[in-house]
C-alpha cells in the first residue's frame, strides 16, 4: 500500500509543479498587456483626483537647466549646451524599462520631423553603451543618446524620477513645459513639438481637420468641465479650475500670436476689473511660448490668471 502511496503523491507533486509552471509562463508572456493596464487604472485614479499629489511636478516652467557633460554611445562627450539655439526634448531612459521601449518607435519617427525644426531628441540613458545601442538598433532610434554617470549634473534633472519622463527646454535651455511622465505623455509631448513647427507656433494650414483630434464644437451645455492644473506664467505655481468651483468663470483659450486674440485681451483686462468683486472669475489658457504669453499679458494689462497649455 505504501508504494501505491508514494506513487500516487508524486503523481499530485507533478501536475502541481505543471499547473503552477503553465500559470507562471502565461503570466510572463502577459507581462507587456499587465503593465499597459496598470498604467490605465493608475491614468484613471489620477483623473478621479486618488493619488494626485503624489503625482511628480518636476522643476516649474521658466526653470534653467544646469549645463552638462555626459558621454555618448560612441564615448565622444557631449554637453547640453551644444545645442543652444535649438528646442530640445529632453527623455529621461532606460533600455531596461517596458514603456520606454514601447515608446521608442514612436520617438524614433518623429525624431526627422523634429530635426527637420531644429528641435532635437535628446535622451538621458541609464545602463550600459552597449544594451542602449540595440534597442535604438531594434526600432530605429537616431536620436542621441548619453549615458547617466554618478556625480554628474544630469542627475539632477530627472532625480526621484522613473522613466520614461520627459522635459521640453527652449532655445537657452530653460523649462518650457510642464514635467512630461510616462508613455503616453512623453510621446505626445514630442508629437505637439513638431507640430508647433519647433518654436512652439503651430503652423497654420498643415493639418486637415480629419486629421485634427480638437473637438470644434466644445462642451454640451450642462457638462462638467474638466480640472486641469497648470503653470502660472509669472511663476505663482499652479493654478487649478477646481479652485474656481462657486464661481462663475470665462475660460478663454488664447495664443499671443494670434490677432484677434491681442484685440480680446485689453477686453478681458477691463472686464476683469469691473466684476472681479461680484463673482466673475476670468482665467485664460495660453499656447506657444512662455516668454511670449508674458510679454503680451504685461502689454495688455492683465490681472486675472494666465497659465500656459
Amino acid at each position: 500500500m505504501a508504494p501505491v502511496l508514494i506513487a500516487i503523491a508524486a503523481v499530485i507533486l507533478t501536475l502541481i509543479v505543471a499547473l503552477v509552471g503553465t500559470v507562471f509562463y502565461q503570466l510572463v508572456k502577459q507581462q507587456g498587456r499587465l503593465v499597459l493596464r496598470l498604467d490605465d487604472v493608475e491614468r484613471l485614479l489620477a483623473q478621479a483626483g486618488v493619488g494626485a499629489a503624489a503625482q511628480p511636478t518636476g522643476f516649474a516652467v521658466g526653470a534653467e537647466i544646469a549645463p552638462f557633460r555626459l558621454p555618448n554611445l560612441e564615448g565622444k562627450e557631449v554637453g547640453l549646451e551644444d545645442f543652444r539655439g535649438q528646442r530640445v526634448l529632453l527623455v529621461h531612459w532606460n533600455p531596461g524599462c517596458g514603456y520606454c521601449d514601447l515608446i521608442a518607435p514612436d520617438l524614433a519617427r518623429l525624431h526627422a520631423e523634429l530635426h527637420e525644426h531644429k528641435a532635437q531628441l535628446l535622451l538621458l540613458a541609464h545602463g550600459d553603451a552597449e544594451r542602449n545601442r540595440q534597442l535604438a538598433a531594434e526600432h530605429g532610434l537616431e536620436a542621441p543618446i548619453l549615458l547617466l554617470a554618478a556625480g554628474s549634473p544630469a542627475n539632477e534633472v530627472f532625480k526621484g524620477l522613473g522613466t520614461p519622463a520627459a522635459y521640453l527646454l527652449d532655445v537657452a535651455g530653460r523649462v518650457s513645459s510642464p514635467l512630461a511622465v510616462g508613455a503616453e505623455q512623453v510621446p505626445a509631448l514630442a508629437r505637439v513639438l513638431v507640430e508647433t513647427g519647433g518654436n512652439g507656433k503651430r503652423p497654420v494650414g498643415t493639418r486637415s481637420l480629419e486629421r485634427s483630434r480638437i473637438v470644434r464644437d466644445g462642451l454640451k451645455a450642462g457638462t462638467p468641465a474638466p480640472n486641469f492644473r497648470l503653470p502660472d506664467i509669472l511663476g505663482r505655481g499652479e493654478v487649478s479650475l477646481a479652485a474656481f468651483r462657486g464661481r462663475r468663470v470665462l475660460l478663454v483659450f488664447s495664443d499671443p500670436e494670434c490677432g484677434p486674440c491681442q484685440e480680446l485681451t485689453p477686453r478681458l483686462a477691463d472686464l476683469h476689473r469691473d466684476h472681479e468683486g461680484n463673482g466673475v472669475a476670468v482665467v485664460m489658457v495660453g499656447r506657444g511660448d512662455l516668454e511670449a504669453n508674458r510679454r503680451k499679458a504685461e502689454e495688455q494689462g492683465v490681472g486675472f490668471p494666465v497659465v500656459l497649455q
